[in-house]
């Protein structure tokens, strides 16, 4: 496992453990109210946002399969597979994994891991300017319809939400100055990381000649559209399933009465701390900081929190690892393997690269 993430995740951990040692003796958890939460949940609700989540991953992988389309048209769900099994992996060993999508891609494309780590740096920045879209117009149109009770905290969230949105179109310009010219934009922001450390503006550069040369997967207006309309489309699936999993909990009117901009800013929540994905140990974070997210922002009770937090865990994260098991043994795919040779490929890739940026 990479150093900076066995360390980040622990101090996330650490963080987590203190703030469950602090509350120990001032919160109140009924294990007995928590089974019953389980209990009274509305499980088809559940099973429709598993539903949206599965639908997503089918969004996710026709997205690759059009990104890689001026280079080698595939059929459009033929890379279904390498999504669930790298998403698998991520869920059971970590954000470690993160490489073994476009590694698999690679292999099963017969196009070189270079390219597909381009187009998942593509895919990734797409993602984030997809929610964070997402949150920004929901906080954005919340406030101006001035609905009263809409949000938690309204003028710091509102403050988040007009961020968000500044950040989303700034992201976008800066899209389309690498799409344009991103060996000069390269040049630069390697001279200027390059007066505080060389080897750091050699490193962005090299990020930045990577992000350009997965937008050439997107050569016309309509390229960028189409991938930008499945990105939304997939990440309104993810808040969909997100909503429908917390109004199932129809024994606690916090939860069952969540409307959707209360919703997307759990989302945010929830999709920041996923970045700190360590196996086994990530999900017990992720419960507990969702969990806190839900008693502390909209009041629901800390059984109640916590049983919603961890059918979300279950249900945006952990429902593909079934399927994906599956899947990888009929291809024939071992996922530890695959994880140490996806990692492998792309520190051979960043050290064939590194000479060419001094």
């Amino acid at each position: 496992m990479k150093k900076k993430e066995l360390i980040l995740g622990l101090v996330f951990f650490a963080a987590l453990v203190a703030l469950v040692i602090w509350g120990r003796d001032r919160i109140h958890f009924d294990f007995r109210e928590f089974r019953a939460q389980l209990a009274l949940a509305n499980w088809w609700k559940i099973a429709i946002g598993t539903g949206c989540i599965y639908l997503a991953y089918v969004f996710r992988a026709v997205r690759w399969a059009l990104m890689l389309r001026h280079n080698k048209k595939v059929p459009l769900f033929s890379l279904l597979g390498t999504q669930v099994i790298g998403f698998t992996a991520v869920a059971l060993i970590g954000r470690i994994a993160d490489p073994v999508r476009p590694y698999l891609v690679a292999q099963k494309t017969g196009l070189p891991v270079s390219n597909q780590i381009a187009v998942y740096i593509v895919e990734r920045l797409f993602d984030a300017g997809s929610m964070a879209l997402i949150f920004s117009s929901a906080i954005v149109l919340t406030a101006w319809l001035g609905l009263p009770g809409a949000l938690p905290h309204p003028e710091i969230v509102r403050k988040a939400g007009y961020w968000g949105m500044v950040l989303t179109v700034l992201g976008a310009l800066f899209l389309v100055a690498v799409r344009l010219a991103g060996g000069a934009v390269a040049s630069f922001l390697e001279a200027a990381f390059g007066i505080v450390s060389k080897r750091l503006g050699n490193a962005v550069g090299q990020k930045i000649r990577s992000f350009r040369t997965g937008l050439d997967t997107m050569r016309t207006f309509s390229d960028f559209g189409v991938v930008a309309g499945l990105s939304l489309g997939m990440w309104l699936l993810i808040a969909l399933a997100y909503l429908e999993t917390m109004q199932a909990f129809t024994a606690s009117p916090e939860l069952a009465g969540m409307t959707a901009a209360k919703c997307v800013l759990l989302l945010a929540v929830s999709g920041v701390t996923s970045i700190f994905q360590l196996p086994v140990l990530g999900w017990f974070t992720q419960i507990g900081v969702v969990a806190a997210a839900l008693a502390s922002f909209y009041g629901a009770a800390p059984e109640a929190a916590t049983a919603c937090a961890a059918t979300i865990l279950l249900v945006s994260f952990l429902a593909i690892v079934p399927v994906g098991l599956i899947w990888a043994h009929f291809e024939h795919v071992s996922l530890r393997k695959v994880t140490v040779e996806s990692e492998q490929a792309g520190e051979e890739l960043t050290t064939d690269e590194s000479p060419q940026q001094v």
